[in-house]
């Protein structure tokens, strides 16, 4: 019905006949947090000074995911308290690693079962592709290969239980032991490089089983990408990398020490990152697992070789990140901030130390009898060894004793002289610090020039702290000797030489002997006679009042690489390398020694022993008077600049050439150069507001990448600074970190790109498999064994630096 008059509307009153409003009369819209409006920043520039496109990527994406992925986001969770005032709780984990799916049901049938565990064929068939490679031929040569006479002979001693001396740690070559007890191996073969394998030696099921470490190595590859998050793509090139890679597959195929150190690299880097994947669960039961796992696998790779120290250095890093954000966290308590620190000290230090000194123990255990690495060990160790007549030797040390002395610094050798003389300085007989056992370690303690001379006849007049004493060198009758000449080497020493005869000398051939203490009666006071083996000397110079030392210098080629022995001014009490101990003692006028006297301490032993790997290793230096053709620069590498050969070039001969597979080699060396260009650009762009990647994204591009940058660096920058003498080998345990960075740049720029189609990622992942597929085929030889004359097998020479065709 339509209204017939004039119809009034009440508009309310007016603003005039009101009060003032406030803002509690209008509706509250509550505003997004602050940090998601300044990530959701736009171009301060107006719109029409760009176009529409632009416009749109300097915006960033506004998905869901990303508003509930964004790590920024302050999550809290109530428990419920007050639920209409505060958000409900978002719990949810988005780590940098693997993503988190939930967990199946236990399957139902055996069609299920395979429809659950469908992830684990690929790795299955990988693992049975590398039993191929690894295994075929492996037999096909029958001499002694490269470092085979090394380890094998080393291996040998296990067996014959005879202590000998390596510049490695033991478990590998114990490794090397057990296979050939397992082979039935005896231990008598004498491992000469290039000699033929008899018939009593099971070469072949000793390098099978040592093998099985190569073959290990794939599924640990495959599973390592897979934690680290790369699609399936990235996971079968990482899987085939390690399988073709034929530097890889030679030095996996022989009874060396390397397919043990590859494994247990391996193995650390997946243990590392599958802990890393336990991060959202701290101290569940595979978060301890994983933890205490990478802890036993740093301890089995520094327990072969002592490179494993780099890998370590990867996982120490990773945690001192780790920490570090967690220390960060304010919503973490001081309880719980205690117990990660813990957990970490004990599963990552205290834990490999364990396995790194059980491997010491077992060797010690073992090795129990004399062998030829007697002498890089302390006196009373070697006491203590089956065989050995130290302990049988008279106990009191008297004039007219014929003895050797030890060195008691860690490293420390025996007291040498030889008929060779000085090129420089004084031009007198040399005197230098000698490793192994030889009648020219001989000294006899004989009285100064100003006193009788020493007669048999006379009562035994016994060795005392403060005797004045001659020490003439058994074999040439010379006096050890010091004046004021520069040392060779140490220049602020003076040196000491061999000078005169038994009738022949001067004042400057007097020592003075000083007692330091006794290791089984104590301090200086309570030693009356010198003992053998136990009691620790220094000798001072009479004349000059500087002290016998032999630090670890080491003397030039004239000098045979043998250590420096100087007399050195300054009196440090403290100084180690001042301390002798007789070792051998020779006199028929006193009766034997007594065993009980004769105890040697593992912890001693422990240190003593590493001390003389590291000080060896370091003399390990490139000699300048001779051309080593095996040795290579650190920079000879990535790029694959040259090989080595690993046994004879002859026409008759079966031809190993260690060298990599191409198209991985220079494309991991290449990925590793655009890694960082690609974080540059994305740094830039981030720099300029473009935002290319969500929070996830961007936590597992950085992730990948530091893990396979700073491993690959930690791996191959040591060996730029260090002296000692390199090869081609050195590389390998570094080349899984650019395989690593080579599947994780494909991956970040092909495989998992929004912008390529399905067709795209095929046709790229066909091209670099089938590329690292060809050129394994193609270069196959050098793994299997090239037979007849070289010159018959053409296409080898991609580099000419390469020595594969050349005669020398």
């Amino acid at each position: 019905m339509r209204p017939t008059g004039p119809v009034t509307i009440d508009f309310g009153p007016s603003d005039r006949d009101s009060p003032p409003r406030t803002s509690d009369d209008f509706e509250q819209v509550p505003y997004p947090p602050s940090h998601w409006s300044a990530s959701r920043q736009e171009e301060e520039l107006p719109l029409y000074s760009m176009s529409e496109e632009k416009a749109r990527r300097r915006v960033p994406k506004a998905s869901g995911a990303t508003y509930a992925s964004d790590p920024d986001r302050d999550i809290y969770d109530d428990e419920g308290k007050d639920v209409y005032s505060k958000p409900r709780a978002f719990k949810t984990y988005q780590g940098s690693g693997r993503p988190r799916y939930p967990t199946a049901p236990p399957p139902t049938s055996i069609k299920e079962f395979l429809l659950q565990n469908i992830e684990h064929v690929a790795p299955v068939v990988y693992t049975l592709l590398s039993c191929w490679t690894r295994f075929h031929k492996i037999g096909h040569s029958n001499m002694v290969v490269w470092d085979e006479a090394h380890f094998g002979k080393f291996g040998s001693h296990y067996l014959k239980r005879e202590f000998y001396f390596d510049v490695h740690p033991p478990l590998g070559k114990m490794l090397v032991g057990l296979v050939g007890l397992l082979a039935g191996y005896d231990g008598n073969f004498e491992f000469k490089s290039g000699a033929e394998y008899p018939d009593t030696v099971p070469y072949v099921a000793m390098r099978v089983m040592l093998a099985t470490f190569g073959v290990v190595m794939v599924p640990l590859g495959w599973y390592t990408a897979v934690e680290l998050g790369m699609s399936q793509w990235a996971c079968h090139l990482v899987a085939l990398m390690v399988l073709l890679d034929v530097g890889w597959l030679t030095i996996s195929r022989f009874i060396l020490l390397d397919a043990m150190l590859l494994c247990f690299t391996f193995l650390t880097v997946f243990c590392m990152s599958k802990f890393h994947n336990q991060q959202y669960q701290s101290f569940s039961v595979d978060w301890w697992i994983w933890l205490t796992m990478t802890g036993i696998s740093i301890g089995l790779v520094t327990s072969v070789k002592m490179v494993g120290l780099f890998v370590t250095a990867l996982v120490g890093l990773y945690t001192i990140e780790d920490l570090w954000d967690k220390f960060g966290d304010l919503k973490m308590s001081v309880h719980d901030q205690v117990k990660h620190w813990t957990a970490r000290v004990v599963c990552l230090i205290v834990i490999p130390f364990l396995v790194f000194m059980a491997s010491f123990k077992i060797h010690f255990m073992v090795l129990n009898s004399t062998g030829p690495g007697d002498a890089q060990m302390s006196s009373l160790f070697q006491a203590n060894l089956e065989g050995n007549d130290f302990a049988r030797n008279p106990l009191d040390v008297a004039f007219g004793s014929k003895v050797t002395f030890k060195n008691y610094g860690y490293g420390g050798g025996l007291l040498h002289s030889h008929v060779q003389t000085y090129p420089v300085g004084s031009s007198q007989q040399q005197v230098t610090c000698y490793h192994y056992k030889d009648e020219n370690n001989e000294w006899i303690i004989l009285p100064q020039w100003d006193e009788a001379a020493y007669d048999p006849e006379e009562p035994i007049r016994f060795l005392k702290h403060g005797d004045v004493i001659r020490l003439s060198h058994a074999p040439t009758t010379r006096n050890l000797h010091s004046h004021t000449v520069p040392a060779p080497v140490t220049k602020l020493n003076h040196e000491v030489s061999c000078y005169g005869n038994a009738t022949v000398g001067d004042v400057h051939d007097h020592w003075v002997v000083e007692v330091v203490d006794d290791i089984t009666r104590g301090s200086r006071e309570h030693v009356d006679k010198i003992h053998s083996l136990t009691t620790r000397l220094r000798f001072k110079h009479q004349m000059l009042g500087c002290y016998l030392r032999a630090a670890n210098a080491i003397l030039p080629q004239w000098g045979f690489k043998q250590v420096e022995v100087s007399c050195i001014p300054e009196n440090s009490p403290k100084d180690t390398h001042t301390y002798w101990n007789v070792e051998s003692h020779w006199n028929d006028r006193l009766p034997a020694g007594e065993t009980k006297y004769y105890r040697s301490p593992f912890f001693r032993d422990f240190w003593h022993l590493n001390v003389a790997m590291m000080t060896s290793n370091n003399a390990l230096v490139p000699d300048p008077d001779k051309e080593d053709i095996l040795a290579s620069k650190p920079f000879d590498w990535p790029f694959l600049h040259l090989g080595l050969r690993m046994c004879g070039w002859g026409d008759s001969q079966t031809k190993y050439y260690l060298m990599g597979n191409p198209v991985i080699w220079w494309g991991g060396a290449i990925s590793l150069i655009a890694s960082l260009g690609a974080l540059g650009f994305y740094l830039l762009r981030w720099q300029r507001k473009y935002l290319d990647m969500d929070a996830n994204e961007w936590d597992h591009f950085l992730y990948v990448g530091k893990v396979a940058f700073f491993g690959w660096a930690l791996h191959y920058v040591p060996f730029l600074i260090m002296g000692r003498v390199t090869y081609v080998h050195h590389y390998l345990p570094t080349l899984y970190f650019a395989v690593l960075m080579l599947a994780h740049m494909l991956d970040h720029f092909i495989f998992s790109s929004r912008r390529l189609m399905l067709r795209t990622k095929a046709i790229a992942f066909g091209l670099c498999a089938g590329s690292i597929i060809l050129c394994f085929w193609w270069f196959k030889g050098v793994s299997f064994g090239i037979d007849g004359p070289i010159t018959d097998h053409k296409g080898l020479l991609w580099r000419k630096s390469w020595n594969i065709y050349t005669q020398q």
